[in-house]
Protein backbone atom coordinates (compact mmCIF):
# COMPACT_ATOMS: atom_id res chain seq x y z
CA UNK A 1 0.00 0.00 0.00
CA UNK A 2 1.32 3.29 -0.74
CA UNK A 3 0.40 6.65 0.82
CA UNK A 4 -2.74 6.23 2.98
CA UNK A 5 -2.45 9.52 4.89
CA UNK A 6 -4.56 8.74 8.26
CA UNK A 7 -7.75 7.52 5.99
CA UNK A 8 -8.43 5.38 8.84
CA UNK A 9 -9.56 7.88 11.51
CA UNK A 10 -11.19 10.10 9.41
CA UNK A 11 -14.74 10.32 7.75
CA UNK A 12 -15.10 10.35 4.22
CA UNK A 13 -17.66 10.99 1.66
CA UNK A 14 -18.48 9.55 -1.69
CA UNK A 15 -20.10 11.28 -4.29
CA UNK A 16 -21.72 9.23 -6.87
CA UNK A 17 -23.47 5.78 -7.01
CA UNK A 18 -22.49 4.47 -10.56
CA UNK A 19 -19.75 2.46 -10.96
CA UNK A 20 -16.91 4.17 -10.13
CA UNK A 21 -18.83 5.25 -6.82
CA UNK A 22 -19.87 2.04 -5.34
CA UNK A 23 -16.22 0.44 -6.27
CA UNK A 24 -14.49 3.73 -4.16
CA UNK A 25 -17.67 2.73 -1.08
CA UNK A 26 -16.48 -1.08 -1.32
CA UNK A 27 -12.61 -0.26 -1.09
CA UNK A 28 -13.15 2.12 1.91
CA UNK A 29 -15.56 -0.67 3.71
CA UNK A 30 -13.06 -3.33 2.89
CA UNK A 31 -11.10 -1.43 4.87
CA UNK A 32 -12.58 -0.28 7.68
CA UNK A 33 -13.01 3.01 6.73
CA UNK A 34 -16.26 5.45 7.68
CA UNK A 35 -17.55 6.68 4.75
CA UNK A 36 -20.95 8.26 4.08
CA UNK A 37 -22.36 8.03 0.12
CA UNK A 38 -23.82 11.25 -1.51
CA UNK A 39 -25.73 11.54 -4.97
CA UNK A 40 -27.43 14.79 -6.09
CA UNK A 41 -30.10 12.60 -8.10
CA UNK A 42 -33.13 13.46 -5.45
CA UNK A 43 -35.36 11.14 -7.81
CA UNK A 44 -33.47 7.87 -6.04
CA UNK A 45 -34.30 6.45 -2.63
CA UNK A 46 -31.94 5.14 -0.11
CA UNK A 47 -33.40 1.82 -0.73
CA UNK A 48 -32.14 2.21 -4.50
CA UNK A 49 -28.43 2.98 -3.48
CA UNK A 50 -28.23 0.09 -0.59
CA UNK A 51 -29.39 -2.03 -3.03
CA UNK A 52 -26.10 -1.62 -5.50
CA UNK A 53 -23.86 -3.03 -2.43
CA UNK A 54 -23.42 -5.05 0.46
CA UNK A 55 -20.90 -2.56 1.34
CA UNK A 56 -23.99 0.23 1.43
CA UNK A 57 -26.02 -1.87 4.04
CA UNK A 58 -24.88 0.28 6.94
CA UNK A 59 -23.32 3.59 5.97
CA UNK A 60 -25.39 7.20 5.86
CA UNK A 61 -27.06 7.92 2.28
CA UNK A 62 -27.54 11.39 1.61
CA UNK A 63 -29.69 12.29 -1.45
CA UNK A 64 -30.65 15.48 -3.51
CA UNK A 65 -28.77 17.90 -1.77
CA UNK A 66 -25.61 18.04 0.86
CA UNK A 67 -26.19 20.43 3.96
CA UNK A 68 -24.00 23.00 4.88
CA UNK A 69 -23.62 21.69 8.29
CA UNK A 70 -22.71 18.01 7.10
CA UNK A 71 -19.52 19.41 5.45
CA UNK A 72 -17.06 19.82 8.62
CA UNK A 73 -17.84 15.90 8.92
CA UNK A 74 -15.25 15.07 6.60
CA UNK A 75 -12.00 14.61 6.34
CA UNK A 76 -11.59 13.75 2.25
CA UNK A 77 -13.92 13.40 -0.92
CA UNK A 78 -14.00 10.71 -3.49
CA UNK A 79 -15.61 11.98 -6.57
CA UNK A 80 -16.78 10.00 -9.46
CA UNK A 81 -15.13 10.88 -12.50
CA UNK A 82 -18.52 12.51 -13.52
CA UNK A 83 -18.84 14.87 -11.34
CA UNK A 84 -17.77 18.37 -11.82
CA UNK A 85 -14.99 19.62 -9.70
CA UNK A 86 -16.56 23.17 -10.03
CA UNK A 87 -19.54 22.34 -8.44
CA UNK A 88 -20.52 24.51 -5.99
CA UNK A 89 -20.74 21.77 -3.56
CA UNK A 90 -17.49 20.60 -3.94
CA UNK A 91 -16.10 24.17 -3.92
CA UNK A 92 -17.97 24.56 -0.34
CA UNK A 93 -16.13 21.34 0.51
CA UNK A 94 -12.82 22.95 -0.65
CA UNK A 95 -13.39 25.72 1.73
CA UNK A 96 -14.29 23.61 4.62
CA UNK A 97 -10.88 22.17 4.70
CA UNK A 98 -12.39 18.79 3.35
CA UNK A 99 -9.16 17.00 0.82
CA UNK A 100 -10.59 16.26 -3.02
CA UNK A 101 -9.87 12.82 -4.20
CA UNK A 102 -11.12 10.96 -7.07
CA UNK A 103 -11.47 7.20 -8.19
CA UNK A 104 -7.45 7.15 -9.14
CA UNK A 105 -5.92 8.55 -6.21
CA UNK A 106 -7.64 6.87 -3.67
CA UNK A 107 -7.24 2.96 -5.79
CA UNK A 108 -3.40 4.27 -6.06
CA UNK A 109 -3.17 4.96 -1.87
CA UNK A 110 -4.30 1.33 -1.50
CA UNK A 111 -2.89 -0.36 -4.47
CA UNK A 112 0.45 -2.71 -5.11
CA UNK A 113 2.71 -2.92 -7.72
CA UNK A 114 4.06 -0.53 -11.21
CA UNK A 115 1.30 1.45 -13.15
CA UNK A 116 1.29 2.19 -16.64
CA UNK A 117 -0.95 4.97 -17.10
CA UNK A 118 -2.38 6.17 -20.73
CA UNK A 119 -3.75 9.31 -21.30
CA UNK A 120 -5.01 11.15 -24.46
CA UNK A 121 -8.06 12.92 -26.42
CA UNK A 122 -8.43 9.41 -28.79
CA UNK A 123 -7.04 6.64 -28.68
CA UNK A 124 -6.87 5.78 -24.91
CA UNK A 125 -8.99 2.26 -25.38
CA UNK A 126 -7.33 0.93 -28.07
CA UNK A 127 -3.69 1.56 -26.63
CA UNK A 128 -4.80 0.46 -23.43
CA UNK A 129 -6.13 -3.00 -24.25
CA UNK A 130 -3.23 -3.19 -26.40
CA UNK A 131 -0.64 -2.30 -23.48
CA UNK A 132 -2.51 -5.00 -21.47
CA UNK A 133 -2.35 -7.90 -23.69
CA UNK A 134 1.54 -6.97 -24.50
CA UNK A 135 2.52 -7.32 -20.64
CA UNK A 136 0.02 -10.20 -20.06
CA UNK A 137 2.73 -12.02 -22.64
CA UNK A 138 5.53 -10.73 -20.20
CA UNK A 139 4.62 -11.01 -16.56
CA UNK A 140 2.06 -13.62 -14.91
CA UNK A 141 -0.18 -10.10 -13.00
CA UNK A 142 -1.59 -7.49 -14.89
CA UNK A 143 -4.84 -5.22 -14.10
CA UNK A 144 -6.15 -2.83 -17.05
CA UNK A 145 -8.32 -0.78 -15.22
CA UNK A 146 -10.14 2.51 -15.74
CA UNK A 147 -11.95 4.59 -17.82
CA UNK A 148 -11.75 1.11 -20.34
CA UNK A 149 -14.53 -0.29 -17.94
CA UNK A 150 -13.49 -1.41 -15.12
CA UNK A 151 -12.98 0.58 -12.02
CA UNK A 152 -9.48 0.87 -10.45
CA UNK A 153 -10.34 0.49 -6.86
CA UNK A 154 -12.66 -2.40 -7.33
CA UNK A 155 -9.11 -4.28 -8.64
CA UNK A 156 -6.86 -2.54 -5.74
CA UNK A 157 -7.23 -5.02 -3.12
CA UNK A 158 -6.13 -7.99 -5.51
CA UNK A 159 -3.38 -6.68 -6.51
CA UNK A 160 0.54 -7.54 -5.05
CA UNK A 161 3.81 -5.84 -5.45
CA UNK A 162 4.16 -7.62 -8.41
CA UNK A 163 1.33 -6.79 -10.16
CA UNK A 164 1.39 -4.43 -13.22
CA UNK A 165 -1.72 -1.81 -13.34
CA UNK A 166 -2.49 -0.65 -17.12
CA UNK A 167 -4.95 2.08 -16.77
CA UNK A 168 -6.65 4.33 -19.01
CA UNK A 169 -6.87 7.68 -17.44
CA UNK A 170 -9.51 10.58 -18.49
CA UNK A 171 -9.00 13.87 -17.90
CA UNK A 172 -12.09 13.99 -15.77
CA UNK A 173 -9.82 11.25 -13.47
CA UNK A 174 -7.05 13.51 -13.70
CA UNK A 175 -8.36 16.28 -12.45
CA UNK A 176 -7.92 15.21 -8.69
CA UNK A 177 -4.71 13.02 -8.24
CA UNK A 178 -2.68 14.42 -5.91
CA UNK A 179 0.14 11.08 -5.00
CA UNK A 180 -0.65 9.43 -8.29
CA UNK A 181 2.78 8.27 -9.99
CA UNK A 182 2.78 5.61 -12.91
CA UNK A 183 6.24 3.97 -13.71
CA UNK A 184 5.44 4.81 -17.55
CA UNK A 185 2.66 7.81 -18.32
CA UNK A 186 1.80 8.19 -21.87
CA UNK A 187 -0.04 11.18 -24.22
CA UNK A 188 -1.67 10.40 -26.86
CA UNK A 189 -2.61 13.21 -28.41
CA UNK A 190 -4.74 16.41 -27.51
CA UNK A 191 -7.68 18.06 -29.12
CA UNK A 192 -10.70 19.81 -28.31
CA UNK A 193 -13.52 17.37 -26.34
CA UNK A 194 -15.39 18.12 -23.14
CA UNK A 195 -14.99 21.55 -23.05
CA UNK A 196 -18.50 21.71 -21.55
CA UNK A 197 -16.60 20.38 -18.77
CA UNK A 198 -12.97 21.75 -18.74
CA UNK A 199 -14.81 25.42 -20.05
CA UNK A 200 -11.44 26.07 -22.04
CA UNK A 201 -8.41 24.45 -23.82
CA UNK A 202 -6.03 25.16 -21.51
CA UNK A 203 -7.70 23.65 -18.64
CA UNK A 204 -8.36 20.18 -20.53
CA UNK A 205 -4.51 20.61 -21.72
CA UNK A 206 -3.52 20.98 -17.46
CA UNK A 207 -5.77 17.98 -17.08
CA UNK A 208 -3.83 15.67 -19.56
CA UNK A 209 -0.62 17.21 -18.38
CA UNK A 210 -1.46 16.01 -14.80
CA UNK A 211 -0.57 12.61 -15.46
CA UNK A 212 3.05 13.18 -15.10
CA UNK A 213 2.59 15.62 -12.40
CA UNK A 214 3.67 12.72 -9.61
CA UNK A 215 6.42 10.86 -11.71
CA UNK A 216 10.16 10.92 -10.53
CA UNK A 217 13.31 11.41 -12.65
CA UNK A 218 13.49 7.75 -13.36
CA UNK A 219 9.97 7.73 -14.67
CA UNK A 220 9.28 8.20 -18.33
CA UNK A 221 6.88 9.76 -20.48
CA UNK A 222 5.74 8.71 -23.77
CA UNK A 223 4.70 11.61 -26.35
CA UNK A 224 2.97 12.13 -29.74
CA UNK A 225 5.73 13.96 -31.74
CA UNK A 226 3.69 15.77 -33.81
CA UNK A 227 1.16 16.86 -31.56
CA UNK A 228 2.12 20.59 -31.25
CA UNK A 229 1.29 21.11 -27.86
CA UNK A 230 2.57 17.81 -26.47
CA UNK A 231 6.03 18.17 -28.03
CA UNK A 232 6.45 21.66 -26.05
CA UNK A 233 5.48 20.17 -23.16
CA UNK A 234 7.52 17.01 -23.63
CA UNK A 235 10.95 19.36 -24.41
CA UNK A 236 9.83 21.05 -20.81
CA UNK A 237 9.23 17.82 -19.19
CA UNK A 238 12.76 16.56 -20.34
CA UNK A 239 14.21 19.01 -17.44
CA UNK A 240 12.78 16.56 -14.48
CA UNK A 241 12.51 13.15 -16.38
CA UNK A 242 12.61 10.83 -19.69
CA UNK A 243 10.75 10.96 -22.39
CA UNK A 244 10.30 8.79 -25.60
CA UNK A 245 8.69 10.76 -28.21
CA UNK A 246 6.20 8.67 -31.43
CA UNK A 247 5.57 9.87 -34.97
CA UNK A 248 3.84 9.31 -37.81
CA UNK A 249 5.03 12.17 -39.85
CA UNK A 250 9.14 11.60 -39.64
CA UNK A 251 12.08 10.17 -38.67
CA UNK A 252 13.17 10.22 -35.53
CA UNK A 253 16.43 9.50 -34.33
CA UNK A 254 15.40 8.70 -30.59
CA UNK A 255 12.01 7.34 -30.50
CA UNK A 256 9.51 5.24 -32.84
CA UNK A 257 8.40 6.36 -36.23
CA UNK A 258 6.61 5.38 -39.34
CA UNK A 259 8.22 5.36 -42.26
CA UNK A 260 5.87 3.98 -45.58
CA UNK A 261 4.64 0.71 -44.49
CA UNK A 262 6.71 -0.08 -41.47
CA UNK A 263 7.35 0.91 -37.89
CA UNK A 264 11.16 1.52 -36.38
CA UNK A 265 12.45 2.60 -33.11
CA UNK A 266 15.66 4.15 -33.13
CA UNK A 267 17.77 4.62 -30.49
CA UNK A 268 20.77 6.95 -31.06
CA UNK A 269 20.06 6.64 -34.55
CA UNK A 270 20.16 3.35 -35.18
CA UNK A 271 16.98 2.19 -36.12
CA UNK A 272 15.47 -1.29 -35.33
CA UNK A 273 12.08 -2.95 -37.62
CA UNK A 274 9.03 -2.95 -34.83
CA UNK A 275 6.47 -4.42 -37.52
CA UNK A 276 5.48 -3.70 -40.61
CA UNK A 277 1.57 -2.69 -41.40
CA UNK A 278 0.33 -4.61 -42.99
CA UNK A 279 1.10 -7.57 -40.35
CA UNK A 280 -1.09 -5.36 -37.97
CA UNK A 281 -5.30 -6.55 -37.80
CA UNK A 282 -5.88 -2.57 -37.28
CA UNK A 283 -6.49 -0.09 -39.59
CA UNK A 284 -5.43 3.37 -40.16
CA UNK A 285 -2.54 5.68 -39.29
CA UNK A 286 -4.01 6.82 -36.06
CA UNK A 287 -4.07 3.41 -35.04
CA UNK A 288 0.05 3.05 -36.35
CA UNK A 289 -0.02 5.46 -33.63
CA UNK A 290 -1.36 3.40 -31.08
CA UNK A 291 0.70 0.94 -31.92
CA UNK A 292 3.85 3.04 -31.48
CA UNK A 293 2.60 4.50 -28.21
CA UNK A 294 1.84 0.67 -26.68
CA UNK A 295 5.04 -0.33 -27.90
CA UNK A 296 6.83 2.90 -26.19
CA UNK A 297 5.41 1.97 -23.05
CA UNK A 298 6.28 -1.53 -22.91
CA UNK A 299 9.77 -0.97 -24.19
CA UNK A 300 9.86 1.38 -21.39
CA UNK A 301 8.74 -1.01 -19.05
CA UNK A 302 11.83 -3.53 -20.17
CA UNK A 303 9.25 -6.19 -22.61
CA UNK A 304 11.71 -6.87 -25.15
CA UNK A 305 10.70 -6.34 -28.64
CA UNK A 306 10.32 -9.81 -29.72
CA UNK A 307 7.56 -10.07 -26.74
CA UNK A 308 5.76 -7.15 -28.31
CA UNK A 309 5.82 -8.06 -31.86
CA UNK A 310 3.98 -11.50 -30.86
CA UNK A 311 1.31 -9.55 -29.62
CA UNK A 312 1.08 -6.80 -31.94
CA UNK A 313 0.68 -9.28 -35.24
CA UNK A 314 -2.32 -10.92 -33.32
CA UNK A 315 -4.56 -8.11 -31.45
CA UNK A 316 -7.66 -6.95 -33.41
CA UNK A 317 -9.53 -3.63 -32.92
CA UNK A 318 -11.10 -3.42 -29.39
CA UNK A 319 -15.19 -3.04 -29.44
CA UNK A 320 -16.51 0.16 -30.53
CA UNK A 321 -13.47 1.16 -32.23
CA UNK A 322 -13.90 0.86 -35.98
CA UNK A 323 -15.06 -2.36 -34.84
CA UNK A 324 -15.94 -4.81 -38.22
CA UNK A 325 -19.19 -5.73 -37.30
CA UNK A 326 -20.82 -7.81 -41.30
CA UNK A 327 -20.50 -8.04 -44.51
CA UNK A 328 -24.38 -7.80 -46.11
CA UNK A 329 -24.73 -7.77 -49.88
CA UNK A 330 -21.52 -7.00 -49.98
CA UNK A 331 -21.64 -3.72 -47.75
CA UNK A 332 -19.22 -3.72 -44.50
CA UNK A 333 -20.80 -2.44 -41.74
CA UNK A 334 -18.32 -0.76 -39.05
CA UNK A 335 -19.10 -0.12 -35.29
CA UNK A 336 -17.16 2.93 -34.34
CA UNK A 337 -19.59 3.86 -31.49
CA UNK A 338 -16.57 5.53 -29.09
CA UNK A 339 -15.98 8.09 -31.81
CA UNK A 340 -17.76 10.69 -29.27
CA UNK A 341 -15.60 13.50 -30.70
CA UNK A 342 -14.74 14.96 -34.15
CA UNK A 343 -11.60 14.24 -33.75
CA UNK A 344 -11.93 10.65 -33.15
CA UNK A 345 -14.68 9.96 -35.73
CA UNK A 346 -11.96 11.52 -38.40
CA UNK A 347 -10.00 8.71 -37.34
CA UNK A 348 -13.18 6.55 -38.23
CA UNK A 349 -13.78 8.08 -42.00
CA UNK A 350 -9.48 8.13 -42.30
CA UNK A 351 -9.40 4.06 -41.87
CA UNK A 352 -12.20 3.45 -44.29
CA UNK A 353 -11.12 2.70 -48.14
CA UNK A 354 -14.62 2.21 -50.07
CA UNK A 355 -16.96 5.00 -50.66
CA UNK A 356 -19.09 5.23 -46.98
CA UNK A 357 -22.46 6.13 -45.93
CA UNK A 358 -21.80 7.73 -42.77
CA UNK A 359 -23.98 7.93 -39.10
CA UNK A 360 -23.43 11.03 -37.04
CA UNK A 361 -24.87 13.16 -34.38
CA UNK A 362 -25.73 12.80 -30.64
CA UNK A 363 -25.07 15.08 -27.58
CA UNK A 364 -23.93 18.57 -28.35
CA UNK A 365 -20.26 18.89 -26.14
CA UNK A 366 -20.19 22.47 -27.77
CA UNK A 367 -17.61 20.68 -30.45
CA UNK A 368 -17.39 22.28 -33.96
CA UNK A 369 -17.83 19.92 -37.20
CA UNK A 370 -16.00 21.68 -39.67
CA UNK A 371 -12.88 19.76 -39.45
CA UNK A 372 -14.96 16.23 -39.32
CA UNK A 373 -16.88 17.69 -42.57
CA UNK A 374 -13.57 18.65 -44.22
CA UNK A 375 -12.30 14.66 -43.92
CA UNK A 376 -14.99 13.33 -45.92
CA UNK A 377 -13.16 14.27 -48.77
CA UNK A 378 -14.82 12.66 -51.26
CA UNK A 379 -15.15 9.38 -49.18
CA UNK A 380 -19.04 10.24 -47.34
CA UNK A 381 -21.33 9.80 -49.90
CA UNK A 382 -24.21 9.64 -47.75
CA UNK A 383 -24.60 11.37 -44.09
CA UNK A 384 -27.56 10.57 -41.97
CA UNK A 385 -27.72 12.44 -38.89
CA UNK A 386 -29.48 11.68 -35.36
CA UNK A 387 -29.66 13.37 -32.19
CA UNK A 388 -29.45 16.73 -30.29
CA UNK A 389 -26.66 18.15 -32.79
CA UNK A 390 -28.72 16.98 -36.13
CA UNK A 391 -28.98 19.94 -37.06
CA UNK A 392 -25.97 22.07 -36.20
CA UNK A 393 -24.25 19.70 -37.87
CA UNK A 394 -26.48 20.40 -41.16
CA UNK A 395 -25.97 24.08 -40.91
CA UNK A 396 -21.84 23.21 -40.59
CA UNK A 397 -22.71 21.32 -43.64
CA UNK A 398 -24.69 23.82 -45.48
CA UNK A 399 -21.96 26.52 -44.90
CA UNK A 400 -19.02 23.90 -46.06
CA UNK A 401 -20.95 22.85 -49.22
CA UNK A 402 -21.82 19.27 -48.03
CA UNK A 403 -25.24 18.45 -49.48
CA UNK A 404 -25.84 14.48 -49.01
CA UNK A 405 -27.26 14.62 -46.20
CA UNK A 406 -30.75 13.28 -44.52
CA UNK A 407 -32.01 13.58 -41.12
CA UNK A 408 -33.38 9.86 -39.07
CA UNK A 409 -35.62 10.02 -35.94
CA UNK A 410 -33.85 7.08 -34.56
CA UNK A 411 -30.75 4.69 -34.71
CA UNK A 412 -33.01 1.76 -36.42
CA UNK A 413 -34.23 4.78 -38.91
CA UNK A 414 -30.78 5.57 -39.85
CA UNK A 415 -29.36 2.00 -40.17
CA UNK A 416 -32.50 1.69 -42.61
CA UNK A 417 -31.97 4.68 -44.73
CA UNK A 418 -28.11 3.86 -44.84
CA UNK A 419 -29.20 -0.01 -45.91
CA UNK A 420 -31.40 1.62 -48.73
CA UNK A 421 -28.67 4.08 -49.91
CA UNK A 422 -25.18 1.44 -49.91
CA UNK A 423 -24.59 -1.23 -52.76
CA UNK A 424 -22.00 -3.60 -52.74
CA UNK A 425 -18.29 -2.25 -52.44
CA UNK A 426 -19.57 0.41 -49.89
CA UNK A 427 -18.83 0.82 -46.68
CA UNK A 428 -21.72 1.70 -43.45
CA UNK A 429 -19.94 3.65 -40.46
CA UNK A 430 -21.92 4.49 -37.29
CA UNK A 431 -19.08 7.07 -36.22
CA UNK A 432 -21.27 9.79 -34.78
CA UNK A 433 -18.48 12.49 -33.42
CA UNK A 434 -21.06 13.19 -30.40
CA UNK A 435 -21.39 11.73 -27.02
CA UNK A 436 -24.26 9.21 -27.21
CA UNK A 437 -26.46 10.80 -23.75
CA UNK A 438 -29.89 11.52 -24.18
CA UNK A 439 -31.00 8.79 -26.93
CA UNK A 440 -28.26 6.37 -25.01
CA UNK A 441 -27.32 5.34 -21.68
CA UNK A 442 -23.30 5.55 -23.12
CA UNK A 443 -21.69 5.12 -26.18
CA UNK A 444 -21.19 0.84 -25.71
CA UNK A 445 -25.38 0.78 -25.26
CA UNK A 446 -25.28 3.33 -29.12
CA UNK A 447 -22.59 0.64 -30.37
CA UNK A 448 -24.35 -2.59 -29.30
CA UNK A 449 -27.98 -1.74 -30.97
CA UNK A 450 -26.20 -0.82 -33.55
CA UNK A 451 -24.57 -3.91 -34.51
CA UNK A 452 -28.06 -5.58 -33.51
CA UNK A 453 -29.54 -3.88 -35.76
CA UNK A 454 -27.26 -4.47 -38.47
CA UNK A 455 -27.13 -8.75 -37.88
CA UNK A 456 -31.03 -8.40 -38.47
CA UNK A 457 -30.99 -7.00 -41.55
CA UNK A 458 -32.51 -8.57 -45.09
CA UNK A 459 -29.23 -11.01 -46.09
Amino acid sequence: MRIQMDLKNQKVLVVGTGLSGIAAAELLAANGIAFDIFDGNEKLTEEEVRAKSEALKACPVILGSLPEDRMDDYSYVILSPGVPTDLPMVDALRTHGVKIWGEIELAYAFSKGDVLAITGTNGKTTTTALTGEILRNYVADVQVVGNIGIPYTRMAPAMTDDTVTVAEISSFQLETVEHFAPKVSAILNITPDHLNRHHTMENYIAAKERITEGQQADQVCVLNYEDAVLRAFGEELKKRMHVLYFSSARQLDDGLYLQGEEIFVSKAGNATLVCNVNELHLLGRHNYENVMAATGIALSYGVPLAKIKEVLVRFTAVEHRIEYVAEVEGVKYYNDSKGTNPDAAIQGIRAMNRPTCLIGGGYDKQSDYEEWIEAFDGKVKKLVLIGATAQKIADTCERMGFKDYVFADSLQEAVDICYETAVGGDAVLLSPACASWGMFDNYEQRGCMFKDMVRNLKK
